[in-house]
């Protein structure tokens, strides 16, 4: 169902031009190729062809528009034709020849000659009578597999849509108005003379330059496809463009990458719970990650336990293993050693959620605690913790740690990925399994036999059943003994909170065995696929559908090598079995009192589905071709080879089923009646045709022919085998089908991207455009697939999930593609970069969303076998040959021909093996339904006759068993082979002798080898001669076979080791073209070489594809260039193709060598570094003793060479260093290529734009500085008001320095903020009577060090919090403007102004912090979160290190490292310029000729350097004992000196702070390495290294940024902040400006300083230690300073006074994490003055603190006990308390006996003493862990005070009534009353006073007791009246107290009722209570019982008697 059009001709043009056409029909334009300089007549005669889902409508609209070509400018518009197409769908075909209309609608003279064809749609393929087409030679007959032979010029130009990208869509279908009743067909067709709409996309971007080789080159490429938007530049791999229709792109990455072990790190830190449920606990937690468990210590009776404890799990295991493994945390109360303990609530995740998090982790989150046994109940409280998964190489960013005040806030914290909902709920997934079928045999056949001898009877050999494993649980279903067919129908229920936090369901197939069972299948569902969480989303649903596995092949053998892809590692390399399952979820409603509360897996019977639900059984018709086989490895190249092609288990011949009975059977349908019916129809009307048509799966074993030593090939000529296979399936192609769709707009958009990518890659013009065009490609490609899924037939075996994903499919889409076109317009130079990753986001979702969970058609399988073994497979998706008659719902490799390379399967794939090549096949593969398949041939190359078997000799649509090639053109290919870059180093010595094989069809050639590089340019041209292609010529042109090259390293001895490979596609020249420009010659390109998944460096190289014509070879171009008679028989690359050189000169600066490794085991002593680039170089001086000196004695040498004008084909310059050994051998010590000389070339500024760039530059600069905008001054001059910023904290006012202000800066509150002191001030006198103490300046004694590395990390913290909420802020405003459509230029605007005012905002803004640090001005210091050289672009600013390498890169990507092949480091540096150089450089003043363009370099002589490393703490490091803990200690490295501070060790400590200094005299070179490691110490074996980091101190001594000492933040010469470095600012300045050549400093009056044309103000006057003021320019100097950057030419940043954090790593674990250390480096010349002492940074000791707590009252408190005597309730209470972690200090008051009331007086006073570091806001407790602990261990705890009300039993245990805990540094003001405290105060913290007792020192009042009740609620148990006093400890020596009521200072007694002892007093009442109410029943019940007694008794004693007297008769 298609519309075709054929443009002829164009007639009557004016003047000479080059002419395009444009054709649209439903917003699809297709572009014609462009016609070159033509008169008055250009003859296109192209064919486009529109795939039409719906049918054409007769108002529907052609529009053909023609247009004036141009490269640069916009395409002129020269006339417009449009049709309406009534006509045509009535007719079928019309031909049309009129006028073209101009802009104003009127007739123009050029006139243009169409014909227009028309198939409506119609279920089957053609419907056009073979007649119709002969009449029109032209066209090729669509369901035909002959071509007719006029092979007109036409047939090039025929090209389906699917390559074309579809062009411009802004054109609407001109107005419906024109419907005008013409008088003949041309009236109607001409329509009036409508005006093109406005928003021709010509008008708004001029279209990109393009060069004409690239359009013309393109044009070939895209069919014609030339909208500047859209054409495709060459992108990395020139393959990878869809060149055209019949071809499809090969893969090139080979080796699979699942299934292969990876190392992973889970880091879970448990730092405290809150809110357990339970009464007075002692929690444990318990960590579980997989497998493994560890714990935590106890915490003795307390709800809100803290831990702050490290656990750490290490693994090595395949990524899929890993993702799903299940992290538990869980809270189990009261384990001890003998008993496991009761759990109290847990919490479950799997890691692969914690990976897909922002930098792999969760950190400080609130974990939901859930008990899985009782469903009903609420949350059981909330742990909360920090989560990290860290895979190799993955580098984890820690937040910095801090006052932690804002996590406090739970909600708002909680540990759950964004998205999912606090309020989890339970619900059920109920996972039904009905049948499977089609399984492998499990045994072998002995068995069967002994079986049969016993039994008598034949069963199938394999017992299955299901089992099902989903978040740590594990479900079965029964076995079902011996069957191929399982029956099951059973259910399995898991509970599980919803949304789950595990993402996959497993599910298996496996076989019961006695032995061991093993698994026969596994599928993965991934329920992010068949859920959608959006509000209009669903939940979890899938099928009933049938479920395909795969994994190793089905011959059954006892050991099977294959085994680990059963169970879901790796690609599965055959059809195991499918299974028929569903899945559905129900949320549980907790509160129905039925419901079955057990979260036990449970099994159970579920009802069967029907059997046609899930789809009616269709037959399907397989059909494919092997057109070439080629490559096909040596080893197996002796036997004969044939192919087998198998889909399910159909086509399989040697292990398909057991029995051929159940094929039979199968092929019947299942017994089914309906189906079979079915079946045997089909098969009757096929009857007539075919007979029955038998399968053939496999190809003809042939034995194969030699290619070249390595590789052999079939000898499939002009014979191509064939095969065909029919099976039977369920029709579930829809589903399919919208995946295609979607694969396809995702493939188009991943081209264009990588188009995009390219063009910024290699800097061409307007890449900006390109997106653009990407875009609007995008946006046509959603809104197609809105309306072609919308017409979705509704039938029965739909799923619920295929309508609900289709619904949200279509959503995602449509929205998908208003955002596009948004963004389209938003899309400018400089927003290119952010909207390009936006796009690669849609590129995610869109693959995200065409995966389809429900499986319909097994994938294909293509097996090469030899000798009846299978020995390389490939897999083809099913989808991806499905036929469809819509176009776009097309497989990609449907009908096309593919490349494909087998591969080895499983493990034997991975690392080497992997690599190379099986066999290159070349395969057509078709696959439909059987009764469409008329075309199936229609794709293959033309001009083939068809060989069938003799039963289908004359029958028409019966396929061919072979195909007979009659074409056969002969081809020259010429390889132009120029070079190659970073290539894998295959040798040991670290470089390769590389040479390239070029394959072509059957044929191979090598280029000669070059010994030891690793960019070889070969410059040679290989020609291939007499290359036989079969099929038509026209199509060669379009579609050339692809040239497969692969890159080896000679070896002598052995076979060439495999380096990489890379495919291209070659320019083809037909026998009747031109040679000549634009095509020709073909320009050199890159071409990306892969090993295996890994890139391997790129190949240089164009190839060319020349037909040879009737006239023999003479008319190829000739062969010509320099022939080279030293290479003699090599060709070397001819001159139209090798790049352009110049003579350029390249600098190199030798400093020195560094840390060169052994050679053969000898020290390298004389080395030398030779440097060579494009065959010339330079040799270094010989350095004399490596020992004693490794620097060069002459610094820069140069030497000029050739290089291509063109940059980007620069070759490589290679290092090499070798040592000059005795008698005149070298040895080489290792080399580095410098890939890209980009960064070193040096381009003469440009006068007049230089200038404009730096003002412009440091306009912005300005702008951030605290006092904005320059001000112009006549003389050019800058003035720069350089107040020190304010750190970030917020003030209203901006910051004045007077002349008079001493170092502590005062700053200008605002009034506010003074009203609210005011307001304090009045409002102290409330609380516990203690005043309230305004927070006065801090005494400047007081601060040390560590208040400005807290107050940083505050700055640092806050400013984080405003980086993040800027981007949320940005973010949403972008994501709101996509969605409103928003084109405002207003954003661009802003965003373009400077980067950094936002500085002055956020002083201005932001919110003041609650932090009392506010109220005080700290000098500060920067902490950077990462090594300082990452900050300063590794101080390479003048001197760049490059790392020399040996040895030979490892077989598999994982082990060896660069790191492991670094022998050695070069420093040094280049310069690359074109000569000569401008004068102007060469005559600057002071310019030394021997230095060339490194002027102003030190002398690079050996230098003394005190070097003073600064150690402050280390944070999360890895434990490294058993106990989870360890003790670390520092060591520190530098040259021969080696410092070990073992002694000084902190104890079980993962969070040392060492706060330490270390001195150490060095000699630059010889030492500049400093290793810093952290070790673990032990009392017994050797310490083990926890992790090192290594800094090279040498570039930061030299660099620019001046990295020697850093620049502080301001001036001062005593206190905490005095001057470190022993030069003062002045000096430094003059120093700078000296070296820079810069004019300045000029200091001069008013504080005011000139440097260069800039002017700096400050203050100008110091205060020393005596307070005397003095004057100085050093505030002024330091100014200039910190604002380096902004002085013209010679600016740089300098290195503020820091902190920096750097990764500690551990060899053994490479790219891993063990922890991260904050330290700094100073570094002081010796020849210069001493600087002063180190700072103090010795950790700050906790200070003394004396807490009195007086309990006073207490009241309400809940009354437990009955009274004995008079049954009163009453309570005898007593309180305890205690402040540190433990109990272990608690104190408890005497006991309140009997208290009738709740009341209970006390008057008792507890003492507590306690360390407490102020700035970290923790109490710090030394204690053992446990008796035998060597020593104590320092824990910091958070200071809570924690008040208990118990009550008192004599004989069983206290009764606990309730608590209170109080954060000493913010807890709620006590009530005044006991009646005003309430329960607020505990659950409503937020909206209460908050005070703390370190501020208020004195606090008294009532807070209430409160414990959970049988509901879980919180309630009220009681108040307490208590009176809280701090005091330090020196206060507390001046005014002692005594505990409880004791002297000194006792408290008086309490005043106690004597309610106690009631019954003393009232023995009457007490009595008549006894007896009246409570025991009166139990008294009447005594005495009845003693009556009867009595009564019996009397009977017995007297009946003897009675009976004598009776029997006597007495």
């Amino acid at each position: 169902m298609a519309l075709q059009l054929q443009l002829r001709t164009v007639s009557g043009l004016r003047g000479r031009a080059d002419r395009i056409a444009k054709a649209a029909f439903r917003g699809l334009s297709f572009y014609t190729r462009v016609l070159e300089s033509c008169e008055d007549e250009a003859r296109f005669d192209e064919t486009f062809r529109w795939p039409v889902a719906s049918n054409v409508d007769g108002n529907e609209i052609l529009e053909i528009q023609v247009f004036n070509y141009s490269k640069v400018f916009t395409n002129r518009l020269i006339g417009t034709f449009r049709m309406v197409l009534q006509k045509v769908v009535e007719e079928g075909h019309v031909e049309v020849t009129d006028t073209l209309i101009d802009d104003n609608n009127s007739a123009i003279q050029t006139s243009i000659s169409i014909e227009i064809r028309y198939q409506a749609q119609d279920g089957t393929v053609g419907t056009w009578s073979d007649k119709e087409f002969l009449e029109t030679p032209g066209l090729r007959p669509e369901g035909d597999g002959r071509c007719p032979l006029e092979t007109d010029s036409l047939l090039p130009g025929l090209r389906q849509s699917s390559d074309v990208s579809p062009g411009k869509s802004s054109q609407q279908p001109a107005d419906r108005s024109f419907r005008r009743a013409g008088k003949g067909v041309f009236s109607a067709m001409k329509l009036g003379k409508a005006r093109p709409t406005k928003d021709d996309h010509r008008k708004q971007d001029e279209p990109a330059v393009l060069e004409a080789e690239d359009l013309d080159r393109k044009a070939m490429r895209l069919g014609g496809g030339l909208d500047p938007d859209t054409i495709s530049l060459a992108s990395v791999t020139a393959v990878t463009t869809n060149v055209s229709n019949k071809r499809s792109k090969p893969d090139i990455k080979m080796e699979p990458s699942a299934g292969r072990p990876m190392d992973y790190q889970v880091s879970v830190t448990i730092i405290e719970a809150r809110q357990l449920v339970g009464l007075n606990m002692d929690p444990v937690v318990c960590v579980e990650v997989g497998e493994e468990k560890k714990y935590t210590s106890m915490k003795e009776s307390t709800n809100c336990p803290y831990y702050n404890e490290y656990f750490v799990f290490d693994f090595h295991v395949p990524p899929d293993v890993m993702f799903d493994k299940i992290i538990k945390l869980s809270v189990i109360h009261s384990k001890n050693l003998l008993r496991s303990g009761t759990l109290v609530g847990s919490f479950k995740m799997d890691v692969g959620t914690v990976y897909t998090q922002p930098e792999h982790q969760f950190y400080h989150k609130w974990a939901i605690l859930s008990d899985p046994e009782d469903l009903t109940a609420g949350l059981k409280g909330y742990l909360k913790c920090d989560i990290a998964v860290v895979g190799k190489g993955d580098n984890i960013k820690t937040p910095h740690k801090a006052n932690e005040t804002d996590e406090d806030d739970i909600e708002g914290n909680l540990l759950l990925p964004d998205g999912v909902p606090p309020e989890r709920q339970w619900a059920r997934f109920y996972i039904k399994i009905y049948r499977a079928e089609g399984l492998p045999r499990m045994n072998t056949s002995i068995m069967a036999n002994v079986k049969k001898a016993l039994i008598g009877e034949n069963k199938d050999l394999v017992d299955p059943y299901v089992q099902v494993v989903f978040a740590g649980q594990k479900g079965k279903t029964s076995v079902q003994k011996s069957s191929y067919e399982p029956l099951w129908n059973e259910q399995i229920i898991f509970t599980e909170m919803f949304p789950p936090l595990c993402k996959r369901i497993k599910v298996q197939i496996r076989d019961s065995d006695k032995v061991n069972d093993v698994a026969i299948g596994t599928h993965f569902i991934d329920l992010r696929k068949i859920s959608n969480e959006g509000d209009k989303g669903y939940l979890p649903t899938f099928g009933p559908a049938w479920v395909n596995m795969y994994g190793s092949t089905r011959n059954y053998t006892l050991m099977d090598e294959h085994q680990e892809l059963n169970e879901g590692l790796g690609e599965g390399v055959s059809f195991r079995a499918r299974l028929l399952m569903s899945l559905a979820v129900e949320i549980l409603d907790t509160s129905n009192p039925e419901i079955n509360s057990s979260t036990e897996v449970q099994v159970e019977q579920a009802t069967s589905v029907a059997d046609n639900c899930t789809g009616k059984m269709e037959e399907f018709f397989l059909f494919g071709a092997f057109l070439e086989a080629t490559m096909i490895d040596r080893k197996i190249g002796d036997k004969p080879i044939n192919f087998e092609v198998t889909i399910g288990n159909y086509g399989n011949q040697i292990d398909g089923m057991a029995k051929p009975v159940l094929r039979r059977k199968k092929e019947g349908g299942d017994g089914d009646e309906e189906e079979s019916e079915l079946l045997q129809n089909s098969s009757e009307d096929e009857g007539g045709e075919d007979g029955e048509m038998v399968s053939v799966s496999s190809s003809q074993p042939m034995k194969p022919l030699v290619t070249d030593r390595n590789y052999f090939h079939l000898p499939y000529f002009e014979k191509k085998p064939c095969i065909y296979i029919k099976s039977w399936w369920q029709d579930q192609r829809r589903r399919l089908y919208n995946a295609n769709i979607m694969d396809k707009i995702a493939d188009k958009l991943e081209e264009g991207l990588n188009d995009v990518q390219e063009m910024i890659k290699t800097e061409k013009p307007h890449p900006e455009r390109r997106l653009r065009g990407v875009l609007e490609e995008l946006s046509s490609g959603c809104l197609r697939f809105v309306t072609l899924a919308d017409k979705d037939q509704h039938h029965a075996s739909r799923t619920r999930l295929d309508r609900e994903r289709l619904k949200s499919c279509m959503r995602e889409l449509e929205n998908m593609g208003q955002q596009a076109t948004t963004l389209r317009s938003q899309v400018k130079k400089n927003t290119m970069k952010d909207k390009l990753k936006l796009v690669q986001n849609f590129l995610q979702k869109l693959r995200f969303l065409a995966d389809e969970p429900q499986h319909t058609i097994p994938d294909i399988f293509i097996w090469m076998i030899s000798n009846n073994k299978r020995i390389a497979y490939a897999r083809v998706p099913s989808k991806d040959i499905l036929y469809s008659i819509v176009d776009e719902e097309m497989g990609k490799d449907c009908a096309k021909v593919k490349t494909v390379f087998l591969k080895l399967p499983g493990k034997r794939g991975f690392g080497p093996a992997g690599w190379t090549v099986q066999a290159k096949m070349e395969i057509y593969l078709w696959l439909g339904l059987n009764k469409q398949r008329k075309d199936f041939l229609s794709g293959l190359p033309c001009g083939f006759e068809e060989k069938k078997i003799a039963r289908g000799q004359n029958l028409p649509s019966f396929p061919p068993i072979s195909l007979l090639y009659t074409k056969k053109q002969v081809f020259q290919l010429r390889a132009h082979m120029y070079q190659a870059r970073s290539l894998f180093a295959a040798d040991s010595s670290g470089l390769s002798d590389p040479f390239a094989r070029v394959f072509f069809t059957s044929q191979s050639q090598c280029t000669e080898v070059l010994n030891e590089t690793l960019c070889p340019t070969w410059d040679q041209l290989l020609v291939f001669d007499n290359v036989e292609l079969y099929g038509e010529a026209h199509e060669m042109r379009d579609d050339p076979p692809i040239i497969v090259i692969e890159i080896y390293d000679q070896d002598t001895v052995g076979k060439a080791d495999f380096m990489g490979r890379t495919f291209a596609k070659p320019v083809v020249k037909m026998s009747d073209e031109q040679y000549c420009p634009p095509r020709f010659p073909p320009q050199l390109e890159y071409y990306q070489i892969y090993r295996g998944n890994s890139t391997a460096g790129d190949l240089l190289a164009a190839f060319e594809l020349l037909q040879i014509g009737p006239g023999g070879k003479s008319d190829l171009p000739p062969i010509d260039g320099p022939t080279d008679m030293d290479r003699g028989p090599i060709l070397p690359v001819p001159l139209g193709i090798r790049p352009v050189l110049s003579k350029y000169r390249v600098e190199i600066l030798f400093w020195g060598l560094r840390d060169l490794k052994r050679v053969n085991l000898a020290q390298v002593d004389r080395p030398r570094v030779d440097i060579e680039c494009a065959g010339k170089g330079v040799q270094s001086a010989l350095i004399q003793n490596y020992k004693k000196n490794p620097n060069f004695s002459t610094l820069v040498k140069w030497f000029e060479v050739d290089l291509p004008e063109n940059e980007l084909l620069h070759p490589p310059l290679n290092i090499r260093v070798v040592d000059c050994r005795a008698f005149g051998r070298y040895t080489l010590v290792g080399s580095h290529a410098v890939s890209s000389l980009r960064k070193f070339i040096y381009r003469p500024p440009d006068k007049k734009a230089q200038h404009w760039n730096m003002t412009a530059k440091h306009l912005k600069g300005y702008l951030a500085m605290a006092n904005g905008a320059p001000r112009s001054r006549p003389t050019g001059e800058i003035v720069v008001n350089m107040e020190p910023e304010v750190p970030i904290k917020k003030m209203e006012t901006m910051v004045k320095l007077e002349a008079n202000s001493d170092a502590v800066v005062k700053v200008d509150v605002s009034e506010e903020e003074k009203e609210k002191k005011k307001k304090k001030k009045k409002g102290g006198g409330g609380g516990g009577g203690g005043e309230e103490v305004e927070e006065e300046e801090p005494d400047e004694s007081m601060l040390d060090w560590w208040s400005k590395y807290f107050a940083s990390i505050e700055t640092m913290k806050e400013q984080l919090r405003q980086q993040e909420a800027a981007a949320a802020e940005a973010e949403e405003k972008e994501e709101m403007e996509i969605a409103e459509g928003f084109k405002g230029q207003a954003k661009n605007k802003e965003k373009s102004k400077a980067p950094k005012d936002d500085k002055k905002k956020k002083q201005q803004s932001a919110p003041e912090l609650p932090e009392k640090k506010n109220k005080q001005k700290i000098d500060e210091l920067k902490v950077f979160n990462k090594e300082l050289e990452a900050e300063f672009d590794n101080f390479e600013d003048w001197l760049h290190t490059f790392n020399l390498l040996r040895g030979k890169i490892g077989d598999n990507d994982d082990n060896a490292t660069e790191e492991e092949r670094i022998v050695g480091r070069f420093k040094g540096s280049m310069c690359v310029y074109k000569v000569p150089l401008p004068d102007d450089i060469t005559k600057e003043a002071g310019y030394d000729p021997n230095f060339g363009m490194f002027q102003g370099i030190p002398s690079n002589d050996p230098i003394n350097v005190l070097v003073r490393v600064y150690i402050v703490r280390a944070t999360d490091l890895h434990p490294a004992d058993i106990n989870g803990k360890a003790d670390p200690y520092i060591a520190i490295k530098l040259g021969k000196t080696d410092i070990k501070d073992k002694e000084n060790y902190i104890s079980k400590q993962l969070n040392p702070v060492f706060g330490k200094s270390f001195d150490i005299e060095a000699t630059f070179p010889m030492e500049s390495m400093l290793t810093v490691a952290v070790y673990d110490w032990d009392l017994v074996g050797t310490d083990d290294l926890i992790g090192e980091t290594k800094i090279d101190l040498e570039n930061r001594y030299y660099s620019k940024h001046r990295a020697t000492c850093g620049v502080s933040q301001t001036y001062s010469i005593h206190g905490y902040n005095v001057w470190r470095d022993p030069m003062k600012p002045s000096q430094i300045l003059s120093k700078l400006c000296k070296e820079g050549k810069v004019d300045g400093p000029h200091f001069g009056p008013g504080g005011r300083v000139k440097v260069a044309n800039r002017v700096f103000t400050g203050p100008t006057e110091i205060e020393d230690e005596n307070g005397q003021k003095k004057q100085t320019d050093e505030h002024l100097a330091l100014s200039v300073l910190r604002h380096w950057e902004d002085i013209p030419r010679a600016g740089c940043k300098l290195v503020p006074e820091h902190v920096e954090t750097r990764p500690l790593l551990n060899p053994d674990k490479p790219g891993i994490e063990q922890g991260r250390l904050e330290m700094w480096v100073d570094m002081f010349p010796m020849d210069m003055p001493a600087p002063g002492p180190a700072t103090d940074i010795s950790p700050r000791k906790p200070k003394k603190y004396e807490l009195r707590v007086i309990v006073w009252n207490t009241d309400e408190v809940i009354l437990e006990d009955d009274d004995y005597f008079t049954g009163e309730k009453s309570s005898d209470i007593f309180v305890r308390g205690w402040l540190k972690g433990q109990q272990e200090d608690k104190q408890d008051t005497d006991v309140h006996y009997h208290s009738l009331t709740g009341e209970g007086n006390f008057n008792w006073r507890y003492i507590f003493p306690f360390d407490y570091l102020m700035a970290e806001e923790k109490i710090v407790i030394s204690k053992k862990e446990s008796m035998f602990s060597w020593d104590e261990t320092e824990y910091k705890i958070p200071a809570r005070l924690t008040l208990q009300v118990w009550d008192a039993d004599h004989f069983s245990a206290d009764d606990f009534l309730g608590a209170i805990e109080l954060d000493l540094n913010r807890f709620p003001r006590g009530a005044k009353t006991s009646k005003q405290c309430s329960l607020e105060m505990v659950t409503n913290e937020a909206e209460l006073p908050m005070v703390s007792i370190f501020k208020q020192k004195r606090v008294k009042g009532w807070w209430p007791f409160v414990a959970r009740d049988e509901n879980d609620e919180l309630e009220v148990t009681g108040k307490v009246e208590a009176e809280l006093h701090l005091l330090t400890a020196e206060e507390a020596e001046k005014s002692p107290a005594g505990l409880a009521r004791n002297e000194p200072d006792p408290l008086e007694k309490p005043n106690r009722p004597d309610t106690s002892f009631i019954w003393f007093l009232n023995p009457l009442k007490s009595i008549k209570y006894l007896i009246c109410t409570r025991y009166k029943w139990l008294i009447i019940k005594i005495v009845l019982a003693l009556l009867l007694l009595i009564m019996v008794a009397l009977f017995l004693y007297s009946m003897p008697g009675y009976m004598v007297k009776k029997l006597l008769g007495a």
